[in-house]
């Protein structure tokens, strides 16, 4: 049984692709942190399996034991060198969309000013809209509600803004499905306590995560407005204890900003991981 389990969104999180600047070794520290024994590591991600695939190559990222992917719709475990769907979460969140799937709800909405995505970003249980300006995504999330309101389905919408691009993202997805409830799903699977996970994160998608009794940090690049929404969140649920906002550790070259708020906050969390991250860095150099 894993003693740690580090669940961590990607893109603007452990991937420095926002417009802040990432501390040079961070991804060195992360790596070096995720090899401690009985640490469990799984990448939550918005990306389907391919893109998830991609970004390890492109940022040379450990492989992960798990992948919670299409924003909480699928998880994979790897095996040997492979990513198999992991048993029974498919057929969990289909009994929220009974006989139905993502294809045909996008043929019965239409949410204006909201437009699909590509075709690779849709899943079974996965249907996803854009909106740009961002400013606009709130309207279009209304309008979506109403018409979701008169299927015979249980469902949830999760939003969030790409500020590098001002484009608004919407994900309609199985109520049962989500970032939160598959991380709950693996802790369940793996037999975890709340105390044994932690969890980084930097956008609204994050949001039911961050707010959660897991431990979980926000890294420092995150918008104000996440911020505020996750103080306040995990304030009302009486989890304020639980959420790390990352500032940076300067004696360790870490600006709290990606994959440096991740090690930051695992070290506020689990300090018994400083020496010994500390004393395999002195072993590595």
């Amino acid at each position: 049984m894993p003693e740690i389990l580090l669940c961590t969104d990607l893109d603007r999180t452990l991937l420095p692709n926002g417009l802040q600047a990432e501390s040079p070794h961070a991804r060195r520290w992360f790596a070096r942190a995720v090899s401690y024994p009985g640490l469990r590591l799984a990448y939550v991600s918005g990306r389907d399996l391919t893109l998830v695939l991609k970004a390890i190559a492109d940022y040379q990222l450990p492989q992960p034991d798990y992948m919670v992917t299409d924003v909480g719709s699928r998880i994979y475990q790897r095996i040997g060198n492979d990513y198999q769907p992991l048993s029974g979460w498919q057929q969990h969140i289909a009994e929220d969309w009974p006989g139905i799937d993502s294809r045909d709800l996008a043929k019965l909405l239409t949410p204006s000013p909201l437009q699909l995505q590509s075709a690779q970003q849709q899943q079974q249980y996965k249907l996803s809209y854009q909106c740009v300006p961002a400013v606009d995504m709130a309207a279009g999330m209304a309008q979506l509600e109403q018409q979701l309101q008169a299927l015979p389905i249980r469902w949830q919408l999760i939003g969030s803004v790409d500020e590098t691009q001002d484009i608004g993202l919407v994900d309609l997805l199985p109520a049962s499905a989500g970032k939160r409830q598959a991380i709950d799903f693996l802790v369940q699977s793996l037999s975890l306590v709340a105390s044994q996970v932690f969890f980084s994160g930097d956008s609204g998608n994050d949001l039911d995560v961050l707010i959660s009794p897991y431990r979980t940090v926000l890294v420092k690049n995150a918008t104000a407005e996440v911020v505020t929404n996750a103080l306040q969140g995990s304030k009302a649920q009486g989890n304020q204890h639980h959420l790390y906002l990352a500032q940076g550790l300067p004696e360790l070259g870490l600006n709290g900003n990606y994959s440096a708020g991740i090690v930051e906050g695992l070290l506020h969390f689990f300090p018994e991981l400083k020496s010994w991250l500390t004393a395999k860095r002195q072993g590595d150099e």
